[in-house]
Order: structure tokens, then sequence, then C-alpha cells
């Protein structure tokens, strides 16, 4: 792979890091820690939705980002011929 198209596949895995780390900030730290206050007004299944998101609902997201992070990298090693087998 030449150097362009190198510089292009790591910009692009950049930009995917960067908006999966905002995904994870905003269920870390505002949803658990920021707005849990607000979200405990609201209760499923008879838990707080503040307390549930704090413990549960942020590692469930965790989880479905590292799979989500896995799909989407694996198509652009696809897009750029870098796929291992």
């Amino acid at each position: 792979m030449d150097k362009e198209r190198m510089e292009e596949y790591w910009k692009r895995n950049l930009k995917i890091i960067g908006y999966i780390l905002v995904v994870w900030f905003l269920v870390s730290y505002v949803a658990g820690i920021l707005i849990v206050d607000w979200l405990n007004n609201i209760q499923i299944a008879g838990a707080k939705l503040g307390f549930w998101f704090a413990q549960q609902g942020s590692i469930i997201v965790f989880i479905a980002l590292i799979f989500i992070y896995c799909k989407i990298v694996n198509n652009l090693d696809r897009e750029f011929d870098v796929l291992e087998e």
C-alpha cells in the first residue's frame, strides 16, 4: 500500500476511534455522572434509569461499542485491502 493510501486508512481509523470515544464519554461521564439525577426521574421495571445506566447500561454500551468498532474496522480493512485472515 502506498503512503497516501496508508495515511487515508489511518485518518479514517482515527475518525472512527474518535466517534467511539465520544459515545463512550457521553455514556459513562455524562449519563452516568452529570445527568444521573435527571435520569433518576425515569423508572424502568422499578429501577431508576440513572442508577441503571451508571451500573449496567454503560457496561452494555461499552461491550456493544467493541463489536461495532470491530465490524466497522473490518469493513475498512476490506476497503483498503489490509484484512488479516
